[in-house]
């Protein structure tokens, strides 16, 4: 296979992923999340899907630096799981929280996340040092992304 069809098929695994998952919960985001209390830095609406989008992108672009490269299969494939998993929880984060309206239990299932996340980071960094810086952007996003959850389920407790 290409590197070009591999990296166009990296980038839309994520995306997918991330479109899927705001399909489901996009009339909660419109409807039940402008009901609830929310933080006075809680971010416009409108910012959370180029952000994501962009995250999204970045994600696929380090799992295809992943792929592409020479490193033994073993290392390759446990930083495919970690990824695969924590995309998993990313799709499941926004069912919980928008979907069933359960703030703690998205909390929860966050922090796992987060968790996650930073496992790939270092799986992906044994392999690409680029692939790696380029989730913390992701990782950063997904840290506010629970402590503003963690608010928004106490507020509404």
């Amino acid at each position: 296979m290409s590197n070009t069809a591999k990296l166009i098929i990296a980038i839309l695994i994520p995306l997918i992923v991330g479109f899927t998952s705001g399909f489901f919960t996009a009339g909660n985001v419109t409807g039940w999340y402008q009901t609830i209390q929310k933080p006075s830095w809680n971010p416009p609406s409108w910012i959370f899907g180029p952000v994501w989008t962009t995250l999204y992108i970045l994600m696929g672009i380090a799992l295809f630096l992943v792929w592409r490269s020479d490193a033994p299969d073993s290392v390759k494939r446990t930083a495919f799981i970690l990824f695969a998993a924590q995309l998993v929880f990313n799709f499941f984060w926004s069912l919980i929280f928008f979907e069933m309206h359960e703030p703690g239990w998205a909390f929860a299932e966050i922090v796992v996340m987060w968790i996650l996340i930073l496992l790939t980071i270092f799986s992906f960094g044994k392999i690409s040092s680029l692939a790696a810086w380029l989730l913390v952007p992701y990782i950063s996003w997904v840290s506010f992304a629970s402590i503003l959850n963690y608010t928004i389920w106490r507020l509404n407790s």
